[in-house]
């Protein structure tokens, strides 16, 4: 998912940091609402913010132009801290990672935090709304979010790159190329991260519920932990 720079055109860079722009703006605005509205919503952000820069640092280079494949952890970070949230946390983590570590890039940050920030964390949130609605247990939906929110922010980063890239090659072609390019290695990493995410949310829903925010629970969840 980390796409190095030099390898996107600057149309196509641009447009991606004009899209994510976009994303952030409510996701400050949602971080301001829910630091006001909940004391323990600051402390779970920081948290969060720190996993998703950990869990995306452990790269893996695979046979795919300029990129890596790895674990995300957007997908938790929007069940915990909110979906708008998640693509501020996940383009901080990216510039740092970019900065220090050479993972990534400047010029594709845009690039990136939309496979990774917003397709994959809201995705993700959006398939745990989905099965809670279903009255779905925790960790399943936790599961399922973990599972699809690392999958399509490959997908879209597979996507991206073809955009750019397919030359005289038909786009779709050049896209599921690139996307399993990806497979062998990010297949594995799903699975892994849905595990980790079900567990994640199971342990802090059964152990310590009063920590969680109000984004996970109305009382009568509890009774489906």
């Amino acid at each position: 998912m980390h796409i190095e720079d030099g390898i996107l055109s600057p149309q196509s860079w641009g447009t991606w940091y004009a899209i994510s722009a976009v994303f952030l703006i409510p996701g400050v605005k949602e971080i301001k609402k829910r630091v006001k509205e909940n004391l323990y919503y600051k402390p779970f952000l920081a948290m969060m913010g720190v996993a998703v820069f950990i869990i995306s640092v452990m790269h893996i280079p695979v046979p795919v132009t300029g990129s890596s494949s790895h674990p995300c952890g957007t997908a938790l970070a929007a069940i915990i801290v909110g979906p708008f949230a998640t693509t501020v946390i996940s383009a901080i983590a990216l510039f740092f990672q970019a900065i220090f570590l050479g993972h990534g890039g400047i010029t594709t940050l845009g690039a990136n935090n939309f496979s990774m920030g917003i397709v994959g964390g809201i995705s993700g949130y959006l398939i745990w709304k989905i099965f809670r609605y279903f009255k779905s247990p925790l960790w399943l939906a936790a599961g399922a979010a973990g599972i699809v929110g690392d999958i399509l922010t490959y997908l879209t980063a597979a996507f991206e790159l073809a955009l750019d890239l397919h030359g005289n090659i038909p786009f779709f072609k050049q896209w599921m190329v690139f996307f399993f390019g990806y497979g062998p290695t990010q297949i594995p990493l799903a699975i892994a991260e849905g595990v980790f995410t079900a567990v994640i949310i199971q342990v802090l829903a059964s152990r310590r519920p009063d920590l969680m925010p109000n984004v996970l629970f109305k009382p009568k969840d509890k009774e489906a932990i």
